[in-house]
């Protein structure tokens, strides 16, 4: 594939949220730049979505082809690889009514909290649970979540394994309360 960049490499072409993957939030080889990110070419050295765009016009997001939703966005993934898949068409619909800078913006409060919740509340073995809940969840339930442990005293005095467990087990409230699942579909 011939070079393929992107200025917001978090919210890629096909719509996912590849600044909310395990896969762009690793460090070393394995580290994927998100969608057109750099050196997208070496990690990903074929997409159709790309190949797809490239046809239409080179358009930035599927949901700005004329041929949207397409046979692709009609019958979504029902397993998920490294990220989910739940929200694609959602979120294409949220990026339409909002636009681009407010999806951003939201998406970049997301990402935020993903960091601050790998840095400070992972037993090692939550990033991929991290990164689900915060997808599949609105930004003002993460964010709600977020303040209350940031402000809870006696988090601070857990240990790590204790610590992931209280916020994961904050997490599957919120997500149940909303009908939401957290697990990726396999």
């Amino acid at each position: 594939m011939d070079k393929y960049q992107r200025g917001y490499p978090k919210f890629s072409l096909c719509g996912l949220n590849c600044g909310l993957c395990p896969r762009f939030n690793t460090v070393g080889t394995s580290k994927c730049p998100g969608c057109g990110g750099e050196d997208f070419q070496n990690k990903h050295p074929s997409c159709a979505i790309i190949s797809c765009s490239r046809k239409h016009e080179s358009i930035q997001f599927c949901c700005d082809c004329p041929e949207f939703p397409c046979s692709r966005y009609k019958d979504i993934p029902q397993k998920d690889s490294f990220i989910t898949y739940k929200n694609v068409i959602s979120d294409f619909c949220k990026f339409r009514k909002n636009g681009i800078e407010i999806y951003k913006r939201d998406l970049d409060r997301k990402t935020d909290y993903l960091e601050l919740l790998l840095t400070e509340y992972n037993d090692d073995r939550s990033k991929n649970f991290y990164c689900v809940a915060v997808n599949l969840l609105e930004i003002d339930d993460v964010e709600s979540i977020v303040e209350r442990i940031v402000n809870e005293k006696a988090i601070k005095t857990f240990d790590k394994s204790r610590r992931a467990k209280y916020v994961k087990d904050l997490f599957l409230k919120v997500a149940g309360e909303k009908g939401i699942d957290l697990d990726l579909r396999k």
